[in-house]
């Protein structure tokens, strides 16, 4: 199903019972007929000055070598009315000893040999990362991509977690439960009472009942690993 989607550049679902028909069939199905944007890349530049190392958690199956973002004969996604994308990476920063999720440091390999005919240098800058979009419009008839830019600085994505609001930190509980859930290498700390209390303390305003439901799988989990 997966694949029929990415090439008919569609989506899928998968319904186990009433409620879940109701909300693809209702609620999202206009999202998925009306495109807004085709073709959508997002590229993410992290200073190396402030940023150690990074790690893009999830969307395996969706990365693009670095050269395809400018290539506009390169296919993307496509986002419908009413969409959004929530991705998380996780940073380690530049003057920090640690590695991704508490792990130890891992050794490094030996330093190769300085280039003869290239030098890199770094341009000083405040910004913590730059953030690049490039999508196209549909119907428009016109191949070529737009793009759209914006620098973040340190001080615009380092907040306390309890400062945060509560849609931020309920995907961040999604995140912590995803890597619980494969047992991931990097899941550091994580634990499913930890996942289990962040989203239980960022449940917030849920009319639908999808936050109360993802809680109840979290339980389940629990339940379950316990075993």
């Amino acid at each position: 199903m997966e694949t029929l989607a990415d090439k008919g550049n569609g989506t899928y679902a998968y319904i186990d019972n009433l409620l879940e028909g109701k909300k693809v069939f209702s609620k999202e199905l206009w999202g998925n007929l009306f495109v807004v944007a085709k073709d959508v890349k997002i590229q993410i530049e992290f200073n190396p000055a402030k940023v150690k190392e990074f790690r893009l958690i999830g969307y395996e199956n969706r990365l693009l070598a670095r050269e395809d973002f400018n290539d506009d004969r390169k296919d993307a996604g496509e986002m419908g009315s009413g969409h959004a994308v929530t991705a998380f990476y996780e940073l380690v920063p530049a003057d920090s000893d640690s590695s991704p999720s508490g792990s130890a440091p891992s050794k490094s390999a030996p330093a190769s040999e300085p280039l003869t005919f290239q030098q890199v240098s770094l341009i000083p800058s405040e910004s913590l990362l730059q953030f690049r979009l490039r999508y196209k419009l549909p119907g428009d008839g016109q191949e070529a991509s737009n793009l759209i830019e914006a620098s973040l600085t340190q001080d615009a994505i380092y907040k306390p977690l309890a400062s945060i609001d509560d849609d931020f930190r309920f995907a961040a509980a999604v995140v912590e439960f995803g890597m619980v859930l494969r047992d991931s290498e990097w899941k550091g700390s994580s634990s499913w009472q930890s996942a289990l209390a962040l989203a239980r303390s960022s449940k917030g305003q849920d009319p639908e009942g999808y936050r109360a439901e993802f809680i109840q799988l979290l339980e389940l989990g629990e339940l379950i690993q316990k075993q």
